[in-house]
């Protein structure tokens, strides 16, 4: 395949056809993107049980925040042991063993609702380090199924179903957990209402653990310690687009998690809609359903559109839209917010390729630095909380439109990155 050398890891040689090859190739990226949808479901569920346990446990905002501190928190710390883990015993095993730690997170939510909030976080943290594990797996994978100049519109491809996950996610817990609420009797019951749909979860994680395990999928080797013809020494750090990018992705997803922590109680803001958090519940998945519909879009789009460019345009709207909705009211501040999640659609795929394009052999390092930069989604919708609390909910959108100005510039600074391909 061409210009794999550009990649994280490289798909080991097979017996058979090229034909075959390509056909195995996407077997395995139809598998793969099965584990999108899922670490997308779990996470947009905490949309959902931010105001569930603001309420239950009579939190701040700040206090609230920690939910996503603690879930978003675990890239920051599990992502070099992910990556290190990975090297040793495979991509495959890799994404099993982050399953698996997935599925003990969710089990952890049936003692946590019978304690205290803190157990709750701690449950969120081992759910994340899970995930974590999995996108450190998942993400460099789906690069190298395919030509490098396309791996921007194949990661988001399967970022589309992830989106999918998340479009699912809050109309769900909704359904099983905020409705529940309305005849339950006080905190403990309340609490209680999480207990089926986490374990259930956890079974289905068990359960895909098991069946990605049998699966045959192609081995890939990691080419990160292989001198590369012109790499020279230093490290992915000594890359400007990848620091850059890793700055992007943290304030990205810092941006897109704040957003969707905050929308149930902004919607539920007498000037915006005043909607309870069962009925806001169901525009949740509006925003995430904007971003699956814009990744399918964007699959298309940027096979002929530089991935800059598209990020630029993006990320501009983007701005605009969060900027209606922080100074306007009703309907059009509601809609404006929501259509942010369409805007987003394409950022974390884009940012993610573009800040690897030619790293060669430290593809690998590269990678692992801009799953750390995850933790954006932990820094971010604190800092917002903290807004929120002094200035007010709406107010606190300037937040989330100074992360856009950022993507802004990276994607007009990175507009021609692959005209030479």
């Amino acid at each position: 395949m061409a210009n794999m050398g550009h990649s994280a890891a490289t798909v080991a040689q097979q017996e058979g056809p090229a034909g075959a090859q390509q056909g195995s190739n996407t077997s395995a990226l139809v598998i793969v993107t099965m584990l999108f949808f899922m670490w997308g479901l779990i996470t947009s569920l905490n949309d959902i049980l931010i105001p569930h346990l603001k309420a239950i446990y009579t939190l701040s905002y700040v206090q609230a925040m920690l939910v996503q501190f603690c879930f978003f928190g675990a890239y920051a710390i599990v992502s070099l042991p992910a990556g290190a883990l990975i090297r040793r015993i495979g991509y495959q095993k890799g994404a099993v063993t982050g399953l698996l730690i997935a599925a003990v997170g969710c089990a952890l939510f049936y003692p946590a609702s019978y304690s205290s909030y803190g157990v709750f976080l701690f449950a969120f943290f081992v759910l994340a380090s899970g995930i974590t594990v999995l996108q450190v797996a998942a993400n460099p994978y789906v690069a190298v199924l395919g030509p490098a100049r396309t791996a921007s519109s194949r990661l988001t491809l399967t970022q589309a179903f992830n989106s999918l996950g998340t479009t699912i996610g809050p109309a769900v817990g909704g359904l099983l957990i905020l409705s529940a609420v309305g005849a339950a009797a006080g905190a403990a019951a309340d609490a209680a209402t999480v207990r089926g749909p986490y374990l259930a979860l956890a079974a289905v994680l068990a359960v895909l653990a098991v069946l990605f395990m049998a699966a045959r999928l192609p081995k890939i080797a990691d080419t990160e310690d292989v001198a590369l013809e012109g790499e020279g020494h230093g490290s992915a750090l000594s890359h400007r687009h990848l620091v850059l990018g890793a700055l992007g992705i943290f304030l990205y997803v810092g941006a897109e998690v704040s957003i969707g922590s905050f929308l149930i109680n902004f919607l539920g803001e007498s000037r915006i809609a005043g909607l309870s958090h069962g009925d806001a519940a169901h525009y949740v998945s509006i925003y995430w359903g904007g971003a699956m519909v814009g990744r399918f879009i964007g699959f298309a789009v940027m096979r002929v559109v530089s991935p800059g460019k598209t990020l630029a345009f993006n990320s501009l709207l983007a701005i605009a839209l969060v900027l209606s909705a922080t100074f306007g009211s009703g309907s059009t501040a509601m809609w404006a917010i929501l259509a942010v999640g369409l805007c987003n659609s394409i950022m974390f795929p884009t940012i993610f390729t573009m800040a690897l394009h030619g790293l060669g052999k430290f593809t690998g390092q590269g990678s692992g630095i801009l799953c750390m930069a995850i933790v954006g989604g932990a820094i971010v919708p604190f800092a917002q909380g903290a807004l929120a609390d002094s200035m007010g909910v709406q107010l606190s959108f300037l937040l989330p439109a100074a992360c856009y100005a950022f993507i802004l510039y990276f994607g007009v600074k990175y507009a021609s990155m692959y005209k030479a391909q």
